[in-house]
């Protein structure tokens, strides 16, 4: 019988020598994955690429998260495998939690049990339990299942065998986390522009600092009295990726496989397993395969998480455009349509709190100027981080509240509980961003159990194909949705 070489070369890397090259061509093949969307670009135009992307190369090399693809073929063919492996075994040895890891403390001000002894919720405690158990995997846990105290949890078992560095998509996500994490009484620092905290057991990041971090360090461009990534990480045995959604990013990959390819520990939470083929292996190469799953239907069957029904208004319109880039154009920024956009977010304010989330800074520029809400109060990418916190605590308290918002500062991740309608103007075809802008208003408070969704788009040619990509979505998700068509409201506009 033939045998071959496999050497895991550390938490995420591993590579086989002694294949035949037809052999070798077979396992290409079992990871190769294409982009959906490989034929619009420059390369795909023209024929060069077919947007295969393959996770094994010639030489042998691919990742510890595809052995599951591999080995099966290998097995077919009769090949034995000498195993080397370069892995670090700390022993890890965790009992399993119970709902009162964290029951001497009580949820802070402004949480809707506040006051409160924490107490983990059945699905906490078995998606931590589901960790504890395997050292690499992906929770897939419905926004507002309480993820922030999952890692919480998390960090505090694996700390009697060293540091957990948690890396979360935003600086909103790091203050959120830390206020979370300093309320269940673990020694944390952030770790995010200016604000550098060392010498704490738990970090909270951005994955943009870290990769900076990196940078700095491989160009020698560290100051005396800093710390380079290498100094960052010391002692660091658990990485959690908070959101990782986003974990198929080249950034946030070259940081878990090549900086903190040797963390043992490595869990991801997220949502939404995005559809993009590529985008979930990359997920699964970093952080590992599905662990544990709830739905934002088994969430609210259980009354955790608000009811939901998803309102999907179609503005007729019998214009027609050459691209994408021009209809959206015109469905964002014409004024009359936009004026009656805003008449209809003003009618359904009148319910109660109402996040707005939009595409284009003009979109949303328009929609102040029509509400009559001062365009300071549009919270976009250049919001100070100080303003962004007081429009989202403004909502716990306030009634009849429009918020306006860009999809990429608040449709993840960000907590806010009373908002009971939420409006989606033109989101696109993303099920990422679709699913976790809902996700927006699912959180329950003590007095709203229910959110209306509103998703508005146009006939045109492809507003009207991205919301059969929509319709979909809220079919898999389960949530009750409508259509209805608008074919006169450029007779009211304005």
């Amino acid at each position: 019988m033939k045998t071959c070489k496999l050497t895991l070369l550390d938490e995420v890397n591993c590579k086989f020598e002694g294949l035949d090259p037809s052999i070798r061509q077979k396992m290409i093949r079992a990871t190769e994955y294409v982009l959906p969307y490989a034929k619009f670009t420059p390369a795909g135009r023209i024929g060069r690429w077919d947007g295969k992307v393959q996770f094994m190369n010639l030489g042998g090399t691919t990742y510890y998260h595809m052995l599951d693809k591999l080995l099966p073929i290998l097995d077919e063919a009769k090949i034995d495998i000498e195993l080397v492996d370069h892995r670090v075994d700390y022993g890890f040895k965790f009992d399993p939690i119970d709902e009162d890891i964290f029951s001497d403390v009580v949820f802070g001000a402004g949480h809707h049990m506040e006051g409160k002894s924490i107490k983990l919720r059945e699905h906490q405690v078995n998606a931590v339990n589901a960790c504890l158990a395997n050292p690499h995997g992906l929770l897939l846990a419905a926004t507002g299942a309480g993820k922030t105290l999952i890692t919480a949890a998390l960090s505090k078992k694996v700390q009697e065998y060293g540091r957990s560095v948690i890396i979360v998509p935003s600086t909103d996500l790091v203050q959120q986390t830390y206020d979370d994490y300093i309320m269940c009484g673990l020694d944390t620092g952030m770790f995010y522009g200016s604000q550098k905290d060392f010498g704490h057991q738990h970090t909270i990041t951005t994955w943009q600092s870290f990769n900076s971090l990196w940078k700095k360090t491989k160009k020698g461009e560290i100051e005396l009295t800093e710390q380079d990534v290498n100094d960052f990480i010391d002692g660091v045995v658990c990485v959690i990726v908070d959101e990782c959604q986003g974990a198929g990013g080249d950034a946030l990959v070259q940081v878990l496989s090549k900086v903190m390819n040797n963390v043992p520990l490595r869990w991801g939470l997220t949502g939404t397993i995005p559809k993009d083929p590529v985008v979930a292996a990359k997920i699964k190469c970093n952080v590992g395969d599905v662990i544990f799953k709830i739905t934002a239907k088994e969430l609210q069957d259980k009354q955790i998480l608000s009811t939901c029904n998803v309102n999907c208004i179609k503005l007729k319109s019998s214009m027609k455009f050459a691209s994408y880039a021009e209809e959206l154009k015109y469905l964002v920024t014409d004024r009359d349509r936009m004026a009656y956009v805003a008449s209809l977010i003003s009618a359904l304010s009148e319910s109660g709190n109402t996040l707005v989330l939009v595409d284009r800074l003009e979109a949303g520029e328009l929609l102040c100027e029509f509400l009559g809400i001062p365009k300071s109060e549009f919270v976009r990418g250049e919001t100070k981080k100080k303003d962004r916190e007081s429009s989202y605590g403004e909502i716990r308290w306030a009634d009849n509240k429009i918020l306006i918002a860009t999809y990429g500062v608040a449709s993840t991740g960000i907590s806010i509980s009373r908002l009971y309608n939420v409006v989606l103007i033109e989101p696109g075809k993303s099920f990422v961003r679709t699913i976790q802008s809902i996700g927006r208003g699912l959180r329950r408070a003590e007095d709203k159990d229910h959110v209306e969704i509103y998703d508005i788009s146009g006939s045109n040619k492809y507003s009207a194909k991205h919301l059969r990509e929509r319709l979909a979505y809220y079919k898999e998700a389960q949530y009750p949705h409508s259509i209805i068509d608008v074919k006169d409201w450029e007779n009211t506009a304005g």
